[in-house]
């Protein structure tokens, strides 16, 4: 059973999402998640889950309150740094995106887009410290 409570968990991100943040409808475009597949403005790229986020996790990436006990997914990806998007704008700048993190809150998706190796540390002081934060993006059903 606590198996089956993290498949849908995690599965809450799935499906397609239409730009409703200011980032998300001039950068991206509309967004669609599947279970390998993520697309952004009708292209597609390979994506895998890599671990679910804490409820911390999720309060520090997104801003949202501690006691929300939201929980989101991290995933592995990787956008080319000259992949242009909407208006000719990248994720990420002269950097790769190769990370995201995702929470489901109602009907809204938030989405943050990290460059770097390595996985994104997401605590508060992390993310104020970092410069692999390529931005963050609501989408809505």
């Amino acid at each position: 059973m606590g198996l089956a409570l993290c498949t849908s968990a995690a599965a809450q991100d799935r499906g397609y999402w239409r730009a409703a943040s200011k980032n998300a409808s001039t950068i991206t475009g509309d967004f669609a998640l599947g279970d390998t597949r993520l697309t952004l403005n009708f292209y597609s790229f390979p994506v895998a889950p890599i671990r679910r986020l804490s409820t911390t996790e999720v309060a520090a990436a997104f801003d949202v309150d501690l006691n929300s006990g939201a929980n989101g997914q991290l995933y592995r990806l990787r956008i080319a740094a000259g992949q242009q998007f909407m208006h000719k704008n990248t994720l990420c700048g002269s950097d790769d995106t190769q990370w995201m993190a995702t929470f489901v809150e109602g009907r809204n998706l938030h989405v943050a887009f990290f460059s770097g190796d390595s996985q994104p540390v997401l605590t508060m002081q992390a993310i104020l410290d970092s410069t692999d934060l390529c931005g963050i993006f609501v989408y809505a059903r």
